[in-house]
């Protein structure tokens, strides 16, 4: 059979479960006795095990089975959580990740077989493990009363012996009121993939309860060394016939029966559940034979109501989450280029219908004010579609900071916020970098070590935060710390001594622009470069990729209270509100959500500072920006005439673009224009007019 078709379905599922089980041994490091958690663990394991093994993916699929393994004897209670056990999750789920990541690039796993974490797992399980498996291994001889299981009729789950440990966890199920059922299940003789079907009965009886032991094992099951039946023992607090017909819901399965199971101890004698009251043993109109029995029924609808209320609370889950469908960017791409032709036609409509020779007639104009009302409705629903939670990025963070945390000897604690808001999706896959060196650099040099946070009276344990939220047309994430901060006469002597700036420049730069230059290439304030980062070493990556995003990033620092970066982003990267201006005769496009207001400005206005050109404007001194001079343009505005001005901001830095005509405001479809001008900063892409004119989009942010 052919899997590969599969493949995308498979790597998809496989990072949902990787990273539910990163998030899970997180919590189970602060909570090792978590009974909900160590499940979530089980089950996402045995998934990526059935998954593997179902791919033929053998490497993965071992791995996965010696974990779910160590994590069946947790929740069985026979060993404890560790931290050197947590240690070792983590690293499987490293080699689990370097697994995916070849199947996504290769379709194959690779041939790391890690033999040493396989042996460290089964170094995690009980000594006593051995000498129970070995004693299940002797001869069958001897009469099976000590470990033996009855049941009426005769039945498979008769002859599976169990060990100690399967024997006390199944006697203490009994005890506790929970029913325990021996079933044997029967596949069609014309099922092809007999492991798969199996998988699926595993995975149904497991919504339902807990399977003790499996007669073939589990592992041969999966490697389909068994004819057409299997058979299992059951924990549950459900009634046998749901049970029953939850494994006769999984397809090509002919058949389930089973029946309850009485335990025997080690010394013979029968597990009992729990004595009940008086109160609970009353049954209305009890029949006149065997009331203990049905007593004993009463005494389990209740378990099995709830049972029944968790299995309909799933299934509404379950409804509500069929509603998502998991669609190809480049499907949802291609939507998009059909929206923005939309919009492209409805500007030509527009433009056509305001010529001078044109009939325009109020049916006309009625009809574009329909079509433009549909194309906005059809953008934000596309542009919703498209936008997807930052959780997806910062979830993989607190396992970062925890390893850093080892490898740093430092106490740190990672607190997070906004995780929903949500982003356009090109521009979270690119995010993912930028934020993890900022987070990295916050760890590393702005967090003091343990001795200076003592003599600050500082909190022993340092915090890195990162927040997120919607301003407006805007993402802002800002990550930071309760550190040192940044030492600004460091970064200026640092600055001096490569030639960055001169001793004069410096003396008249403000501690702002002191600190941008930590923006500047290979710029480092760090003493000594570490494997983890350096105050700087690779800040101008994070800067140039997040204003590749039409985004902007920003520091705010205070020495010895810590540091702050604000990167704030673009919801999306697609179709934009544009201001419409001309320079010399040639039309440019504006993002509106950076220009602030517009001014008119007389030319005996303008002064000049330190030899450039600027502007005072209600108390605030505005650097101006002759666009015509930038462009290589001639403009057209006379020399006396007054300046249109667009006051343009970048965080909390203004300029003032001046320009020689406004075309007002549109909504544009923004085109790559690709490697033709990727020399030109200051263009960040073009747009097609109404008349099929094309204009190009100036980038605020380079020119100031």
């Amino acid at each position: 059979m052919d899997v590969s078709q599969y493949l995308e379905i498979f790597l998809d599922e496989t990072r949902e479960h990787l990273q539910s089980l990163n998030t899970e041994i997180l919590n189970l490091e602060q909570d090792p006795e978590n009974e909900d958690t160590i499940n979530e663990i089980f089950r996402a394991a045995h998934s990526l095990k059935g998954m593997a093994g179902t791919m033929g993916y053998k490497r993965m699929q071992t791995l996965t089975h010696d974990m779910e393994n160590v994590f069946s004897e947790v929740r069985n209670g026979t060993i404890k959580i560790k931290s050197h056990m947590i240690d070792i999750l983590f690293q499987c789920l490293d080699a689990l990740e370097e697994y995916t990541t070849n199947i996504q690039e290769n379709s194959d796993e690779g041939t790391n077989d890690n033999e040493a974490l396989i042996k460290l797992l089964n170094d995690c399980l009980n000594p006593g493990e051995a000498d129970a498996a070995k004693a299940a291994e002797e001869p069958k001889e001897e009469p099976a009363t000590s470990n033996a299981v009855s049941a009426s009729g005769e039945n498979k789950w008769n002859d599976i012996p169990l060990d100690d440990v399967q024997r006390h966890v199944l006697s203490e199920a009994m005890k506790q009121g929970k029913n325990v059922y021996g079933i044997t299940v029967k596949v069609q003789e014309s099922c092809i993939l007999k492991a798969a079907r199996s998988f699926l009965v595993f995975k149904a009886v497991e919504e339902l309860g807990e399977i003790v032991i499996s007669s073939p094992s589990a592992q041969d099951i999966e490697d389909e060394k068994f004819e057409l039946d299997f058979t299992i023992i059951v924990i549950t607090e459900s009634p046998l016939d749901r049970v029953i017909a939850e494994i006769k819901s999984v397809s090509e399965i002919e058949d389930a029966v089973g029946a309850e199971m009485t335990i025997t101890d080690s010394d013979g004698e029968e597990a009992k559940a729990p004595e009940k009251t008086a109160a609970e043993k009353t049954v209305p109109n009890p029949p006149a034979k065997a009331e203990p029995v049905k007593a004993a029924a009463a005494e389990k609808a209740a378990p099995a109501s709830v049972g029944g209320a968790k299995q309909e609370k799933k299934a509404n889950a379950k409804a509500v989450g069929n509603r998502t469908v998991r669609v190809d960017i480049e499907k949802l791409d291609v939507l998009m280029n059909l929206v923005s032709e939309l919009i492209i036609a409805k500007n030509s409509l527009v433009s056509a219908t305001t010529q001078e020779n044109s009939e325009s007639s109020a049916a006309v104009d009625s009809q574009i004010e329909y079509l433009e009302n549909v194309t906005t409705s059809l953008h934000e629903s596309v542009m919703k579609v498209r936008m997807v939670p930052i959780e997806s990025v910062v979830n993989k963070f607190p396992r970062m900071i925890r390893d850093l945390s080892k490898k740093l000897d430092k106490k740190i604690e990672l607190v997070m916020s906004g995780e929903e808001t949500e982003l356009d999706r090109t521009v979270v896959d690119e995010i993912g970098d930028p934020l993890m060196h900022l987070l990295r650099n916050s760890a590393d040099h702005g967090l003091e070590s343990a001795e200076i946070r003592r003599e600050r009276e500082k909190p022993e344990v340092g915090t890195i935060f990162l927040n997120a939220y919607q301003d407006g047309n805007n993402v802002i994430i800002e990550v930071g710390d309760d550190g040192n901060g940044i030492d600004v006469e460091k970064v200026k002597n640092k600055a001096i001594e490569r030639g960055s700036i001169t001793p004069e420049q410096a003396f008249n730069m403000t501690d702002k622009e002191i600190i941008d230059l930590l923006f500047l290439p290979s710029f480092s304030t760090a003493k000594e470069v570490t494997d983890v980062s350096g105050r700087g070493v690779g800040l101008d990556v994070v800067k140039s990729k997040i204003e590749m995003l039409g985004g902007e990033v920003e520091v705010k620092t205070e020495l010895g209270e810590g540091s702050t970066w604000i990167i704030r982003l673009p919801l999306t990267l697609a179709i934009i509100q544009a201001l419409m201006v001309e320079v010399g005769g040639e039309k440019y496009a504006i993002a509106l959500n950076s220009v602030t207001t517009l001014e008119n400005i007389a030319p005996s206005d303008v002064k000049l500072v330190q030899s450039e050109e600027v502007i005072h404007l209600r108390g605030s001194v505005i650097p101006l920006i002759r666009l015509n001079e930038v462009l290589d343009i001639e403009s057209t505005r006379k020399e006396n005439e007054n300046m249109i001005v667009a006051i343009v901001k970048k965080g909390d830095r203004l300029a003032g673009l001046v320009v020689d005509k406004l075309m007002g405001q549109q909504e544009i479809v923004i085109k790559s224009l690709g490697k033709f001008v990727d020399k030109t900063r200051i263009i960040s892409g073009a747009t097609i007019l109404g008349d099929g004119e094309v204009a190009l989009i100036l980038d605020t942010n380079v020119l100031i």
